[in-house]
C-alpha cells in the first residue's frame, strides 16, 4: 500500500507547497473574490478538477457546479467532500455531461449565471495526436467547446480560467499546439470575459500520467518503462490546484501564470521516479535489455525483490527533450509573487485573423480531409513557427 502525498514529496523533494507564501499573501483576496460566489467546474472528475474544487472549498463558495463526463469519479468527489470536514457550499451538485454536448449547452442555457467558470478539461496526451481522428476530438475539447462555450454566454463573468501546459511554449507537438491556440482563444473573447490561464509543469501520479501508470503496473505485476533522457518538472495535486486558484483569483486579464522553477535544478526524469518509487515500496530497480526480458523476469526477480524495469531514449513522435515556460519575447512579471511568473499577454498584438480564422475551423477538421501532415502546416502558418517533432512512431506502440 502506498500513500500518494508520501510519492509525491519524493518526486517533487517538497514537504511544502512550492506556492505556499504566494497562497497565504494573497488568501484575503482569494476570499474577496470567491466568497458567497456561484462557480462552475469543468472537468471535475479529473485529478487537476478534483484538486481545485477541494482548494475552493477553503473558502466560503456559496455554489458549486461540478460537470464531468466520467460518471464513476464524479460520484467519487461528492462523497469524498460530503465525507471530509472541507466544508461544504450552500448547494453542491454534480452533472455526469460532456463538455462541448448539447446537453452541455442546455445545461448553461437553464443554469443560473455563474461568477467564475474553472475549465480543467483537456486532451493532455501527445500519444492523442496519432490520428486524425485524435486529433480532431483534441482541438474540439482544448479549444472550439473553449470557443463555443464563451461565444454564447449571454451575461459578463468575472473570470474565467482554463488550464494551459508548458507545452505550448514552442510546442513541439500538436497537443502543445492546441493550448498555445486556446490562449489565444481567450484573448479573443477577453473584452467580454476576463480570462486567465496557467502552464503546468508535470503534475506527479495525475490520472494518465506515466509516474500514474508506474503504481498501476506495480499493481498488476508488470513491468516498467519509459524514456531515460527526458526532464520534468513535477508539481503536486496540490500545488496545481494552488496555481490554477490563484490564477482565477488574483490574475488579471490575459495573466499566463507559471511556477518559477530554477532550470536544472527542478528538474527529474522519469527514469528517477521509477528508481525512487520502488525503493519507497521496498524493490530494488532491475535494468533490462528489452520488453520481452522485462516481462519474462518479473516472477525471478520480484521474488527477490527486485523489479525489472525497460527505459530508453525517446524515440516517439512529439517529444520534447526539456521544458520552457515562457519565450524571450514575452513580457513578464516576475514581482509580484514569491514563486510565480506571470506572462503579461498584449491582446491587441495577438488578435490575428488567421489564429481566429483557425479557432473557428476547429469543429471541421474531419468534414474539411486535413491529413495530419496538413494541420501541421496549417498551425506552422498560423503560429509562423511550430517545431513539429515526427518520428514516425506512437506511444501507443510501446510498454
Amino acid at each position: 500500500m502506498y500513500n500518494i502525498e508520501s510519492l509525491e514529496q519524493i518526486v517533487t523533494g517538497r514537504a511544502e507547497s512550492f506556492f505556499k507564501q504566494d497562497l497565504n499573501s494573497h488568501r484575503e483576496q482569494l476570499r474577496d473574490a470567491f466568497a458567497d460566489r456561484s462557480i462552475l467546474i469543468i472537468g471535475a472528475a479529473g485529478s487537476i478538477g478534483t484538486a481545485v474544487t477541494k482548494l475552493l472549498l477553503e473558502f466560503p463558495v456559496a455554489n458549486i457546479k461540478l460537470v464531468d463526463i466520467n460518471e464513476n469519479d464524479l460520484v467519487e468527489v461528492v462523497r469524498d467532500i460530503r465525507s471530509s470536514d472541507l466544508g461544504t457550499p450552500k448547494n453542491l451538485t454534480s452533472h455526469p455531461i460532456d463538455f462541448g454536448s448539447p446537453e452541455f449547452a442546455a445545461f448553461m442555457k437553464d443554469s443560473p449565471k455563474f461568477d467564475y467558470i474553472f475549465n480543467l478539461a483537456a486532451l493532455k496526451h501527445v500519444r492523442s495526436e496519432k490520428d486524425i481522428y485524435s486529433i480532431s476530438r483534441m482541438l474540439k475539447v482544448n479549444v472550439g467547446f473553449v470557443d463555443q462555450l464563451l461565444g454564447s454566454l449571454d451575461y459578463d463573468l468575472k473570470k474565467y480560467f482554463s488550464v494551459s501546459s508548458d507545452k505550448a511554449v514552442d510546442p513541439a507537438n500538436i497537443m502543445g499546439a492546441s493550448k498555445l491556440l486556446m490562449e489565444r482563444c481567450l484573448i479573443f473573447h477577453s473584452d467580454r470575459h476576463p480570462a486567465s490561464t496557467a502552464r503546468f509543469a508535470n503534475v506527479a501520479f495525475s490520472k494518465g500520467s506515466l509516474p500514474y501508470g508506474f503504481l498501476h503496473r506495480l499493481q498488476k505485476n508488470q513491468p516498467l518503462s519509459g524514456p531515460k533522457d527526458i526532464k520534468r518538472y513535477f508539481i503536486s495535486h496540490r500545488e496545481a490546484a494552488e496555481l490554477c486558484v490563484l490564477s482565477g483569483g488574483c490574475g488579471d486579464n490575459n495573466d499566463v501564470f507559471y511556477p518559477k522553477f530554477e532550470e536544472g535544478f527542478s528538474e527529474t526524469t522519469f527514469w528517477e521516479i521509477a528508481q525512487k518509487v520502488l525503493v519507497e515500496l521496498g524493490y530494488e530497480p532491475f535494468e533490462c535489455s528489452s520488453e520481452e526480458e522485462a516481462k519474462k523476469r518479473l516472477p525471478e526477480l520480484a521474488a527477490k525483490k527486485k523489479w525489472p524495469c525497460f527505459f530508453t531514449s525517446t524515440a516517439t513522435s512529439g517529444e520534447k527533450p526539456y521544458e520552457e515556460f515562457n519565450l524571450p519575447h514575452e513580457t513578464l512579471d516576475l514581482e509580484r509573487f514569491e514563486a510565480i511568473g506571470v506572462v503579461k499577454q498584449d491582446a491587441e498584438a495577438l488578435r490575428v485573423p488567421g489564429t481566429r480564422d483557425l479557432i473557428t475551423e476547429v469543429g471541421t477538421i474531419l468534414s474539411s480531409g486535413l491529413s495530419k501532415a496538413d494541420l501541421v502546416l496549417r498551425l506552422k502558418d498560423v503560429f509562423g513557427a511550430f517545431n513539429h517533432v515526427e518520428t514516425g512512431r506512437n506511444l501507443d506502440e510501446i510498454m
